[in-house]
């Protein structure tokens, strides 16, 4: 309570000042001064940013270089009002005492502290975390400008609440959130580089660059929460309660989300999938595009993105077109009228497959009479591939085709059912009109 009193009477103190300064002529004076400033930088600010195009003056600048200027084009109005009221300033204390423009000089230092947090500030590309960071900064340099900061900070430590023993206040609360929050916030931006790079080495299989990134992610997450705890003044083991909790909830309610942690790390580590690979799980086909820490993203030919729980990549049967090597081999089966020489029917088959151009030439398509059927000789077709993820089906799909093409080119029939049916006895045919014969 004695905090909280210092912060009260602190407050008092700065009242009194201003109230003390509404009793002299200096105050409506400085407050119409802080007026007049502020509509100049306004219109000022306003005419300049309409007049500065910050794209075209900053072709060829680097990304920091040209946020730096946007920012520095936006604040154009606040640079004004400080360089507008810092004049009004030195002018007043050079014709009058420097107490009678106090509030010149507040309005002077707020004005600049919220120029340089917003310029510095502004280089962060999250506008979520460049507004709290801003605001959150502006705020401090505030009180520390008013003389409050000291006393607040007393105030928001001076109660607060023991689990577990560790106290807990509001301004450790504060504390603790923000330093998280940025911290956590440049762990990410380094990880997010590092793995740029990681991208760019050929020497890394994509499943190693994967495995790679996401561990340097996990560690830098890692170090930036045990720093901040640590900082700020927490004993690590007071936080058993909270670990021994969250052991508790991952035995009963995660398991499925441990699982495919887990699952993914194995897939990163044994390469057994990778980004790029054409994969069939179940009624799903497609090639892989990303992999996460729970599940891997599988781009089907209609568009479609399907995500699958690394656990079943671990548990169930998958089909890897590509996982040793990229070549496909593809079946395509028809049939022909019982008129036609199979001898001829086989090489005019392999001629024209191995004219596709998506068909390899290396192994070669073969041909192979596999059954008498009931109305036709049953062929089938084995042609090779190396891009899978260019389609199967429009491979299938072009092969008949050209099959077709060359049939019909030759007089090579492919024949459809037919049944011959044989009448044994007279069959009286009743017609319209009641006649019979």
């Amino acid at each position: 309570m004695n905090d909280f009193q210092q912060l009260v009477d602190s407050f008092g103190s700065l009242v009194r000042l201003v109230g003390k300064e509404f009793t002299s002529i200096w105050l409506p004076i400085q407050l119409g001064l802080i007026f007049v400033a502020f509509v100049i930088s306004a219109a000022l600010g306003a005419l300049l940013r309409r007049r500065i195009d910050t794209v075209s003056l900053a072709v060829g600048w680097p990304a920091v270089l040209r946020r730096l200027l946007r920012e520095i084009v936006d604040n154009f109005g606040a640079i004004i009002f400080l360089l507008l009221i810092a004049s009004m300033r030195v002018a007043m204390e050079a014709m009058t005492l420097p107490q009678r423009s106090y509030l010149l000089a507040v309005a002077a230092k707020l004005t600049a502290a919220w120029v340089l947090i917003t310029l510095l500030a502004g280089l962060i590309r999250n506008k979520f975390v460049y507004r709290l960071v801003a605001i959150s900064a502006w705020t401090i340099a505030a009180l520390s400008i008013l003389g409050l900061l000291e006393p607040v900070s007393a105030a928001l430590d001076s109660f607060g609440i023991v689990l577990g023993g560790l106290r807990i206040t509001p301004l450790l609360a504060l504390k603790t959130s923000m330093l998280l929050l940025i911290t956590l916030w440049g762990a990410i931006v380094v990880s997010d580089f590092l793995d740029r790079r990681m991208q760019s080495a050929a020497d890394l299989t994509p499943s190693i660059q994967v495995l790679i990134g996401k561990l340097i992610r996990f560690f830098l997450i890692a170090l930036a929460i045990t720093v901040v705890v640590s900082s700020v003044g927490i004993d690590l083991s007071a936080l058993a309660l909270f670990s021994g909790a969250v052991g508790v909830g991952l035995g009963f309610g995660l398991q499925k989300i441990v699982s495919n942690l887990v699952s993914g790390i194995i897939l990163l580590a044994d390469k057994s999938i990778k980004p790029g690979d054409v994969i069939s799980v179940g009624d799903s086909f497609g090639w892989v595009v990303t992999m996460g820490a729970r599940y891997i993203s599988v781009n089907t030919r209609d568009g479609r993105e399907i995500l699958i729980p690394n656990e079943d990549l671990v548990t169930q049967q998958v089909v890897n077109w590509s996982y040793s090597n990229e070549q496909v081999r593809l079946e395509v089966r028809f049939g022909v009228d019982y008129g036609s020489d199979p001898h001829v029917v086989r090489r005019l088959a392999m001629e024209t497959a191995a004219n596709i151009p998506r068909v390899l030439k290396d192994p070669e398509p073969i041909c192979h009479l596999v059954a008498f059927g009931d109305s036709s000789l049953d062929f089938s077709l084995r042609i090779w591939i190396s891009d899978p993820t260019e389609g199967l089906s429009n491979v299938r799909g072009a092969t008949m085709l050209a099959l077709w093409d060359a049939f019909k080119r030759e007089g090579i029939e492919i024949p459809f059912p037919q049944r011959d049916l044989h009448v044994r006895e007279p069959v009286r045919i009743v017609v319209d009109g009641g006649k019979k014969s």
